[in-house]
């Protein structure tokens, strides 16, 4: 019955659906401004000086995975590449700038990816301008890491991929999950969710038929590279797979808390990251690995038992899959929360209001101490940001039970 008020409403009134759009929109300009002044400005912590360097090569003439190695997938050249194409060696400022429009336009289509989700799934225009203003203000949240950081665009394209399918388009869902997948690896998670969402709702054949164009479009992204360089290729994603213990994971956070208490610890620089070193923590790291991947099998056991999911169903395990892939890593970056947004703003009701919220504290907490004091506690363990990496990495675990936690059964 809510759902056909909804709907009614919703096509009684399509204008007033197209103004929550612009809303969300103008929000989302206004928060990007503001990142580029007051404290947003300080210490910052730039990845763009990676991708820049990535950006001139490729625009030289060089071939990624042969010429110079990588750790990104093959999807996210074009991103290192476009601002760089035209005028390289590009000047860092001018790159930069390039760059943060991209990542601007990327977060825009996700936003208007989680307004057509919206749409499909029959939200009422309270839900939809509360969901938009949120997602137009979440860079305020997160902070200046969404400005030299990539991940808009692969959390831009899962977005794209939830709409899709919970629109009824589950071949264009499948195929921007092998985009995603092949510009940023942990859209996979996302994967066997859809897979099970269009089998239990449509059956094996069609089940299989999508399946086919996610293979796809992964493989027109890896194979010319598989081909010209396996063990650059096969580098960039093993890289990934054997990171150590980074120092902002939920293992590290209790390590960190234990510092505190006398326990000695030992940091290493390594994989692009500040990493926990020695016995105690690679053993805390296949743990935690062990746990993540058997939290994730359980979801979707869970998801794959349900007789026909519906889409708010499959949003919001989605949704709990990133959740758990993110705070149960061995790696826990703060870009990582940018990937969380658009899953969990759509799940519906109570439990998607207290999962935005818990989201909204993780990102805060986090901005709290990065990057302001980032240095310090990777270098000197501080004991301010111990605690708060420590309450950011509880709240997430809390966010993965407020979405994972099963239906109250109807009397």
């Amino acid at each position: 019955m809510a759902a056909s008020t909804a709907n009614s409403s919703r096509q009684a009134d399509p204008s007033a659906f197209a103004a929550a759009l612009v809303v969300g929109l103008l929000l989302l300009a206004a928060s990007w401004t503001a990142l580029h002044g007051w404290f947003f400005v300080e210490s910052q912590i730039r990845d763009t000086r990676i991708y820049i360097k990535y950006g001139n090569r490729i625009a030289a003439g060089e071939v990624p995975y042969r010429d110079f190695r990588l750790e990104y997938p093959p999807g996210a050249l074009p991103i290192f590449a476009a601002p760089a194409l035209g005028h390289a060696p590009s000047s860092f400022d001018s790159y930069r700038r390039l760059f943060e429009t991209l990542m601007f336009l990327a977060a825009a289509l996700g936003l208007i990816a989680i307004w057509q989700a919206l749409r499909c799934l029959a939200a009422g225009l309270w839900r939809t301008v509360s969901v938009l203003a949120v997602a137009g203000l979440a860079p305020l949240a997160l902070g200046s890491v969404v400005l030299s950081r990539f991940d808009l665009w692969p959390a831009a394209i899962c977005a794209g991929a939830v709409a899709a399918l919970v629109c009824g388009r589950p071949r264009l869902g499948l195929a921007l999950l092998g985009l995603g997948v092949a510009t940023k690896l942990w859209p996979g998670v996302v994967v066997p969710f859809a897979l099970a969402y269009v089998w239990r709702r449509e059956g094996t054949r069609r089940a299989l038929a999508v399946a086919g164009w996610f293979a796809g479009v992964l493989a027109a992204w890896v194979l010319p590279f598989l081909i010209l360089s396996p063990a650059g290729l096969w580098h960039s994603i093993s890289g990934q797979l054997t990171r150590p213990l980074q120092i902002e994971s939920l293992g590290s956070s209790f390590l960190l808390v234990a510092h505190r208490f006398g326990l000695e610890i030992t940091m290493r620089s390594s994989h692009g990251s500040q990493n926990l070193d020695g016995t105690g923590p690679f053993a805390i790291g296949i743990a935690q690995t062990v746990l993540q991947l058997a939290v994730l099998v359980v979801l979707l056991g869970a998801f794959a038992r349900l007789r026909r999911p519906t889409p708010d169903e499959f949003v919001r395990y989605a949704a709990a899959a990133a959740v758990a892939f993110v705070a149960l890593g061995k790696v826990l970056s703060p870009q990582f929360l940018i990937w969380l947004v658009p899953l969990v703003l759509l799940v519906r009701g109570r439990r998607g209001l207290v999962a935005t919220a818990l989201l909204g504290c993780a990102a805060i907490l986090t901005q709290i101490w990065f990057p302001f004091r980032y240095w310090e506690l990777a270098l000197a363990f501080d004991p301010l940001s111990s605690w708060l990496v420590f309450a950011r990495d509880l709240v997430l675990v809390g966010l993965l039970g407020t979405l994972a936690w099963p239906e109250r059964a109807a009397a």
